[in-house]
């Protein structure tokens, strides 16, 4: 099989969705972080609601170009395939969740099931499924259904306050299913994020992606295309905020209006892009997010063993036991920047370290592929 074509502009959104992924995970202290770099309370949409999303998103879209190869027949060969990624990358998130395997108090009991990348999987598997069966013209119907199913899953669903954090649908069946003790906690609450119901509409952010790598896949004029993602994207922006109005926005429990809110900031960005890469023919400005979108999986496995490992190494601070990370951030960075800059400095550390980890690889040519 030969190697699908490759577009700039989607390996540069994905580098720099990448490093927004890196700045935002990463600040010396969740106590003192610019707004835009923390997610919304509850409902709503900040700079770092868009990271996970977009990643989605460009997942969509560079399958559009990886299924040539395939020549988009559901072959036992292409289902195999589809199986065995779909498996490792959410078992990749399983692992992140295990780190540090060498603790001797592990309590399995409260393992949390779901996260990042296992929702990765799961709605890229559902995608290839629904990708490889339908064309272009099924696949607008089927997004539609998907969000619209879902907004009545939840409404029908919720008791009270149906897309509020305690009573919303989606924290019920994970309830049911796996119990409270599998779930996320940072809410105060348990209630899972990245919960198994709330991948359904998930799906409907890769597809979009996929449709708009279909434009650039098929276009023979590279404006042309540009002004139709954009007009598409403006599209989904004002219908996703005309239907938040009743259906608001959230990521967590990633509402259909998110969706499309998402996927129409994201098809605008890749339109401005392709504007910048493929008409103007900018390519060098933006060479070091070529870098970032190398290897992406694999940074996101490694950057999350990074974390976990300084934060169980312990150091003395004062006479007080802190971990690794936070006694990087109080002897090095607060001093020369102050809490709140000290902050964002110590996430651009990690940006321009796993940088210059990929710029390596990059030169080696070594490919980590899930």
């Amino acid at each position: 099989m030969s190697e699908p074509r490759r577009i700039y502009s989607i390996d540069i959104f994905r580098g720099m969705t990448i490093a927004l992924m890196i700045l935002v995970n990463n600040p010396g202290s969740w106590g003192h972080v610019y707004a835009p770099l923390l997610h919304a309370k509850w409902h709503g949409c900040t700079l770092t609601d868009l990271v996970f999303p977009f990643f989605l998103f460009l997942v969509g879209a560079s399958m559009r170009f990886a299924f040539v190869k395939w020549h988009y027949y559901p072959s036992p060969k292409f289902y195999k395939h589809i199986f065995w990624r779909t498996v490792s990358i959410f078992m990749a998130g399983w692992l992140i969740h295990a780190y540090p395997f060498i603790k001797q108090d592990w309590d399995w009991s409260s393992f949390r099931y779901f996260g990042v990348l296992q929702r990765i999987a799961i709605a890229y598997g559902i995608s290839a499924l629904l990708i490889i069966r339908y064309d272009f013209k099924q696949l607008l119907p089927i997004i539609s259904g998907i969000l619209v199913f879902y907004w009545g899953l939840l409404w029908l669903g919720g008791t009270g306050a149906p897309y509020g954090l305690e009573e919303n649908l989606v924290r019920k069946v994970d309830i049911f299913l796996f119990g409270e003790k599998h779930l996320y906690g940072g809410f105060g609450i348990p209630f899972d994020p990245e919960g198994l119901l709330s991948a359904i509409p998930s799906v409907g952010t890769v597809l979009i992606g996929y449709l708009m790598g279909g434009m650039l896949h098929t276009t023979k004029n590279y404006t042309d295309c540009a002004k139709r993602m954009a007009i598409f994207g403006f599209g989904l922006i004002v219908v996703g905020w005309i239907w938040g109005l009743i259906f608001p926005i959230n990521k967590a429990i990633w509402t259909s209006s998110y969706v499309l809110f998402t996927g129409g900031i994201a098809a605008l960005v890749l339109a401005g892009l392709t504007w910048l890469i493929d008409i103007k023919l900018w390519k060098k400005p933006f060479w070091i997010f070529e870098v970032f979108g190398t290897n992406s999986i694999f940074l996101f496995v490694a950057s999350g063993f990074w974390t976990k490992t300084i934060l169980y190494i312990k150091r003395d601070l004062n006479g007080e036991m802190v971990s690794a990370y936070n006694y990087l951030y109080k002897t090095i960075f607060v001093p020369f920047a102050g809490d709140l800059n000290g902050s964002l400095l110590f996430a651009l550390t990690h940006v321009l370290g796993f940088w210059l980890m990929l710029y390596w690889m990059y030169r080696k040519k070594i490919q980590i592929k899930l």
